[in-house]
């Protein structure tokens, strides 16, 4: 079994305060402790400060608690925006996301680096200059609020190991670590195989950085993790077992790393049509592994 908590990801977006606390309910009867509090949940919480309550009663009837969380992401809200009408709104609500999870007693959270190709025009080494910026300001908050901000390898250039880990040397922080992704990490190494892979979509013509030891690259700073299976080619986030990924290797790893505090799980369950039921046994059968 893992020694650290397992947490499930929901898509409550398709949900409503009527349906949400059903499936809270399968969760907590399929041996399910704690969930993921999800970038959509956060937007949520953000337009309204009562459903924070609200969520924490509902989860509590079940017996359930937030072990981690996922901040909003996609343009103009991730750490590497250039724009600079778009920075300020963009920090201030990451700014109000620790303190949303600070006050729901959740202590690691991922935030995506962001994805180049969302801002042509502008030139990578400023991207990632702009990214030590975010994080300059990010970093004071979180150590100050006990939370772990963890950057994630996906399949862009700003976002390889080897950029992840240069963040790393320049912020050695406790509060800073990274969010290793089971799937973003399969696309990286076996889409090498499919010129119609995300990567090579991703790289814009240059070839990608594929990669079959990225996970031994980030093993010394991974704090949290997304597990979730796909054929190789593009992200799907299916249950274990129904793609590619080598998964005695990944969790052999894994529980080995030193810094880690959650496990979690990224399915998506009714995007992918994956039950409550299967992902939570297959966790239990990846913690036996």
């Amino acid at each position: 079994m893992f020694s650290v908590p397992v947490s499930f990801l929901f898509d409550f977006g398709q949900t409503n305060e009527k349906s949400r606390p059903y499936f809270m309910h399968e969760f907590a009867a399929n041996g399910a402790k704690h969930l993921v509090l999800s970038n959509t949940l956060i937007s949520e919480i953000m337009k309204d400060y009562t459903l924070q309550k609200t969520l924490l009663d509902e989860m509590a009837a079940e017996g359930l608690t937030f072990a981690d969380a996922h901040a909003t992401f996609g343009p103009m809200l991730d750490l590497i925006c250039p724009v600079p009408e778009a920075r300020p709104q963009m920090l201030l609500r990451q700014k109000l996301t620790l303190q949303i999870l600070a006050d729901m007693g959740v202590t690691t959270i991922t935030i995506h680096t962001g994805n180049e190709t969302h801002y042509p025009g502008y030139d990578l080494e400023v991207m990632y200059d702009f990214m030590k910026r975010s994080l300059d300001e990010l970093l004071p908050v979180a150590e100050k609020l006990g939370i772990v901000i963890c950057i994630e390898n996906i399949w862009y250039q700003i976002n390889t190991p080897e950029r992840l880990l240069g963040i790393k040397k320049e912020f050695p922080t406790d509060a800073l670590g990274f969010c290793y992704d089971s799937g973003h990490a399969n696309v990286m190494d076996k889409g090498r195989n499919f010129p119609e892979s995300n990567p090579y979509n991703a790289w814009k013509g240059l070839p990608p950085q594929f990669d079959d030891r990225i996970l031994e690259k980030m093993l010394p700073h991974v704090v949290n993790c997304h597990l979730h299976d796909n054929n190789g080619i593009i992200d799907q986030h299916f249950n274990p077992g129904r793609g590619t990924v080598d998964w005695k290797h990944v969790i052999g790893l894994l529980k080995q790393a030193p810094r880690l505090q959650v496990i979690q799980s990224e399915v998506i369950p009714i995007r992918v049509h994956d039950s409550i039921r299967d992902i939570c046994e297959k966790f239990r059968e990846l913690g036996e592994l």
